[in-house]
């Protein structure tokens, strides 16, 4: 038989019930940037393969509990290569890699890594340190079986701590509320993120006893039995807030907020130019190509591009939407799911376009809504223009052609078609399509009656003055 080449199995323990998040949905589908705490785990290692040393293929399995429907779902939606096992029983996390291993085949060479679902700031980059780390030659004696990942926290009240000896070598890993005085003064401290050899954590597993105060299994146990079996067992330091996990809502709150830095600071180091970047808000999946110029308080959904060039203004929220070269969005302006802002399009204050395609050149400056929609090129919307396209039933497009001009305050009732370097006067209702270089009315004719308003002033002055009295 041929033996495959090793491989390396991430395990993502996500199980838990997160009670301290006060919170009928599950912890790991709480959203940072758009995106569920444990989409960002999964996303972290989806490109894991091409940044290894050793180039081994990756096989990811997340552990849930059986109630945690909503959350298998999504797992098989985001990341349709990851096996999901279930943790029957909530028996502590060396029984939730028990779980994870049933009906997976491992070789002694193959590596394990230990992940959890709620830790979002994780990088790639780091989980494949880890892995790296574990597959270098013998640093010793013995062969390598485990790496331990610390972590430094500024305050490390309620973390388990990483014992050592003289050497700097792993002796055990105490929690925190079994920890000596003298052990609770060691400052660094364990984040739950491990990685194994298979050969190791085969021997390991089973040498692992439940807690007499609440039978569970906990994998920290495992490095003490790895050293019963003469394993070498290394550590690794890596950056707190990569590994803090969340558990109540005041840490989602500060895992956005570091995961918001570190995307500004990421987009600034591209050439972005932001004018006050505490102030901008980026989803997961936010590109933003260099030399673009983000004004304060801009708010990207899901889905959004903007290409070299633009200029978002402050207080525009967008999502769904590919903006080209050199367009000016805002200030004010929303643009929703569906939404193409050709090159040197404008889109200006307090304008919505959803579902809408806005051609180069093109422009609505003020105060309208443009949905289900086609604008040509260099097309003009005037300030209060209107595409009715909803019939309280159905959604019906609005073409707009090149070069037409939509005077103010029209109304445009889909499905109609302007053609191009049409005009439709101000104020129209237009409910039939108008062919190329026509001119569009469609309002009631205006009418005057001599000195009415007149007449009208002195009725009410007098019917006023008899009512103060």
């Amino acid at each position: 038989m041929i033996k495959r080449p090793s491989q390396t199995c991430l395990i993502i323990l996500a199980a838990g019930n997160g009670t301290r998040m006060v919170s009928k949905k599950p912890k790991v589908m709480h959203n940072i940037a758009g995106l569920p705490l444990l989409g960002h785990v999964l996303k972290a290692t989806r490109k894991l393969s091409s940044s290894l040393a050793n180039k081994t293929s990756i096989a990811t399995t997340v552990v849930l509990a059986p109630a945690m429907t909503d959350v298998a779902e999504f797992v098989t939606s985001f990341e349709k290569s990851a096996r999901i096992a279930y943790q029957t029983e909530q028996l502590g996390t060396a029984h939730a890699v028990s779980c994870a291993l049933e009906g997976l085949s491992l070789q002694e060479e193959d590596t394990v890594i230990i992940l959890f679902g709620d830790t979002p700031l994780i990088k790639s980059s780091t989980v494949a340190t880890v892995i790296d780390f574990l597959s270098m030659p013998s640093r010793q004696e013995a062969v390598t079986g485990v790496v331990v990942v610390g972590m430094t926290p500024p305050d490390p009240n309620a973390y388990g701590r990483l014992v050592c000896d003289q050497a700097g070598k792993l002796l055990k890993i105490v929690e925190f509320k079994h920890a000596t005085d003298v052990e609770k003064e060691i400052t660094f401290c364990n984040s739950g993120v491990m990685a194994f050899k298979a050969s190791c954590l085969k021997k390991v597993l089973p040498d692992i006893k439940a807690q007499k105060a609440n039978g569970e299994h906990y994998l920290t146990d495992a490095i003490e039995a790895a050293r019963a079996h003469k394993f070498d067992i290394q550590t690794l330091s890596v950056p707190f807030e990569e590994v803090e996990g969340v558990n109540t809502q005041r840490d989602l709150a500060q895992a956005e907020a570091r995961y918001q830095n570190r995307r500004r600071l990421e987009f600034l180091d591209l050439g972005c130019v932001m004018v006050a970047p505490e102030t901008v808000y980026f989803s997961h999946d936010t590109v933003i190509e260099p030399n673009v110029t983000l004004e304060p308080n801009i708010f990207f959904g899901p889905q959004v591009t903007v290409k070299s060039g633009s200029l978002i203004k402050a207080f525009s929220h967008i999502e769904g939407a590919l903006i080209e070269e050199k367009a000016v969005i805002g200030p004010f302006a929303r643009l929703r799911p569906g939404t193409i802002i050709g090159q040197e399009a404008r889109i200006g204050n307090f304008v919505e376009v959803k579902n809408a395609t806005f051609a180069s050149g093109s422009k609505a400056n003020h105060l309208s809504y443009v949905g289900d929609a086609t604008v040509g090129a260099k097309a003009n919307i005037g300030a209060g223009t209107i595409t009715c396209n909803y019939d309280g039933y159905f959604k019906h497009r609005t073409e707009i052609g090149e070069g037409a001009f939509i005077g103010s305050n029209s109304c445009l009732v889909a499905p109609v078609s302007i053609g191009k370097n049409a005009i439709i006067g101000a104020a129209s209702t237009i409910t039939e399509s108008v062919e190329d270089d026509e001119l569009a009315v469609a309002r009631a004719p205006q009418k005057a009656f001599a000195d009415k308003a007149k007449k009208i002033h002195e009725t009410k002055s007098k019917l006023k003055k008899q009512r103060v009295a």
